[in-house]
């Protein structure tokens, strides 16, 4: 074996110990395209390799080597010391120089993951890779696929159930805020173990595809773990009208446009201040939403108020210039949207206060109501489902059910409408 090179910041477990968790591993250059790397998570530490023959281009060949001994003393097999890993380096580098095989390893759920994030197809990526970095990976992705029991993955989806809420966390903070929820609300507790329904998809799909590609893993362990039932409930939270336009004027008038432009084109946050000026076309009316969450892009079709609005926002902009910027030009980030809508439901009276969301819901409740079929709304909103645009606006919709029921039970007439209750507004909101 070659003499060990030294790190400093990888030679000894305290040493490591001072490296904050990344989902990049550390590298240490081993030779020419040849590097050993240390992986910190939360709970886990592992020692990996990539490998590119002198010259080439395009990307590493890489491989898990063992555990690092952050945790078990090295047996110099499955848990190595820093010298363990350069000579398991070597020995890999030298078989790739070769041409040979890379060594039979144990395939973790880490892997998984990783092979999983590689080919994702999925509409959201960016929620995946926060399921599989913050709360998958740190508590399963040591575990060797072959040897997953089914008690692994039900206890860790339970613990998920029952965690506390992840908050908004400063970049580089030392710890994680979160806030503990009420376990004897039921809402409460519906509303977490639907988060942790979500967690076990994204655990399931990842293993899944690592089954489709490999021989003898044991699908039934994890498959056999059912999600928590019942826990699903659309959430149905429309302005009416008035609504809508009091929480327009209550706007701080930085943040009044992008609001406009939801309740007149359904557009999520995302895809409006990512939206640029020669993403609007006066002559067709319509928007083109380019970056959209299922990576499909789609039009908006403007009605008269909608063009206008655009019409405002682009005046005197390049193509390439935000329709809906910050005061300083560049574009709302992802939580920035979350203290206007606040404030400005305070101003109106807005009870209970409405998300940025519930703008696009208002949008789409506005076409049901009016009879449109679900599959135009479906389509005018992006649904990559017909059966999620029935789910959220079907019972809006005018029905030969709905004319039915209320002409069968009309006519009792024990309520006369003059002497109806006024609730207070808090009350009746």
């Amino acid at each position: 074996m070659g003499r060990t090179v030294r790190d400093h910041r990888l030679e000894s477990r305290a040493a490591r110990e001072k490296l904050a968790p990344r989902s990049e591993p550390y590298w240490r250059t081993i030779n020419q395209g040849a590097h050993l790397g240390y992986y910190r998570g939360a709970r886990v530490a592992k020692w990996v390799a990539r490998w590119r023959s002198p010259g080439a281009t395009g990307g590493y060949c890489k491989t898990t080597l063992g555990e690092a001994d952050d945790f078990t003393d090295a047996d110099g097999d499955r848990v190595l010391s820093y010298r363990d890993a350069q000579d398991a380096a070597r020995m890999w580098f030298d078989e790739q120089a070769r041409g040979g095989t890379k060594p039979q390893l144990p395939f973790t759920i880490g892997d998984a993951l990783d092979e999983y994030l590689k080919g994702f197809t999925g509409k959201d990526v960016q929620s995946a890779k926060y399921r599989i970095e913050a709360l998958i990976r740190p508590a399963l992705g040591h575990i060797e696929v072959a040897q997953l029991k089914r008690k692994q993955v039900r206890d860790w989806h339970r613990e998920r159930a029952a965690a506390s809420i992840r908050l908004r966390t400063r970049k580089g903070a030392s710890e994680q805020n979160e806030r503990a929820f009420d376990d004897s609300d039921p809402d409460a507790v519906r509303k977490r173990r639907a988060t942790a329904n979500r967690d076990l998809t994204v655990l399931k799909a990842a293993l899944n595809r690592a089954a489709d590609d490999r021989e003898g893993l044991p699908v039934d362990e994890w498959r056999s773990v059912k999600p928590f039932p019942d826990v699903e409930v659309a959430r149905r939270r429309y302005l009416s009208d008035d609504e809508a336009r009091r929480i327009v004027n209550a706007m701080s008038p930085d943040f009044r446009p992008i609001t406009q432009a939801s309740l007149l084109t359904g557009g999520r946050y995302t895809e409006l201040r990512r939206a640029r000026a020669g993403d609007f076309d006066r002559e067709s009316r319509t928007l083109w939403l380019a970056e959209t969450k299922s990576a499909k892009p789609r039009p908006v079709y403007l009605d008269e108020d909608g063009t206008a609005l655009l019409e405002q926002q682009s005046a005197g902009k390049t193509s390439e210039a935000l329709l809906f910027p910050r005061p300083d030009g560049r574009s709302w980030t992802a939580s920035q949207q979350n203290r206007p809508m606040a404030e400005a439901c305070r101003k109106a009276k807005i009870l209970p206060r409405a998300t940025f969301h519930d703008l696009r819901r208002s949008y789409g409740a506005r076409m049901a109501r009016q009879g449109v079929p679900m599959a135009v709304i479906a389509e005018a909103l992006g649904h990559a489902d017909e059966r999620i645009t029935r789910k959220h606006y079907a019972h809006l919709s005018p029905s030969y059910v709905a004319d039915t029921v209320r002409g069968a039970v009309s006519g009792l007439g024990i309520v006369s409408p003059g002497n109806v209750a006024r609730l207070p507004v808090k009350e009746r909101a």
